[in-house]
């Protein structure tokens, strides 16, 4: 379980992707995959997302797919048997939690409070979700947070972007970054997979940079 959220801790940052148009998750894997970062957030929030998962797994068996905005323990389920290697929730739902822990699936529960925070330490979870990062105060409010729990790290998701990715990513409290700036709809839906290939490879070359 540790060892897939140390892996997307490797790569610095995760896409996070909505697709509606299942024909568009192979080209948008392999995209992704050529620009250097083999990982994707798949969020729950279209009818395709289960499938989407499915192609792109199918395809690129070393990239780490997994799944967001889930807020079930039914979407839980269909997820992980898409082939989804993780979970992602925007809020600590603790049977969701509880659900994936039991299981032993990878689960990154978001949190925006101490008291979420305390949840996670209470379950023994090593990463957080911070969602939504930048509305929740950003990295001050990260700092803050990361204080008094010492063995807690957090991937900031929300407002994230190419400007302010280097902060976060300086920061060794910060296991990696959720971001969708290089996987935005409209460039999906204009299957622009070229640019979002440059863009991706942007990224990795900034974390690159900063955590060499």
């Amino acid at each position: 379980m540790s060892n897939i959220i140390e892996e997307l801790s490797q790569y610095g940052v995760v896409p996070v992707v909505v697709i509606d148009r299942v024909e568009d998750a192979k080209p948008l894997g392999e995209a992704l995959v050529k620009g250097g970062l083999k990982c994707a957030e798949v969020t729950f929030r279209t009818a395709a997302a289960a499938d989407a998962i499915k192609i792109m797994t199918d395809n690129f068996p070393d990239m780490l797919v997994g799944a967001g905005t889930v807020l079930s323990t039914k979407q839980v389920d269909e997820a992980i048997e898409a082939g989804a290697k993780f979970i992602v929730s925007p809020g600590f739902d603790p049977e969701v939690v509880d659900y994936c822990l039991e299981k032993g699936y990878p689960v990154l529960p978001g949190v925006a409070t101490p008291s979420e925070v305390a949840q996670g330490v209470k379950r023994g979870l090593k990463v957080l979700k911070f969602f939504p990062a930048e509305q929740a105060g950003g990295l001050a409010m990260i700092k803050a947070m990361a204080a008094p729990y010492t063995g807690i790290k957090f991937m900031p998701t929300g407002g994230i972007n190419e400007k302010n990715m280097r902060d976060y990513l300086s920061y060794d409290r910060i296991a990696c970054c959720g971001g969708s700036w290089m996987v935005k709809g409209d460039l999906i839906k204009s299957c622009a997979f070229d640019k979002i290939e440059d863009m991706t490879k942007e990224a990795v070359k900034v974390v690159k940079e900063i955590r060499g």
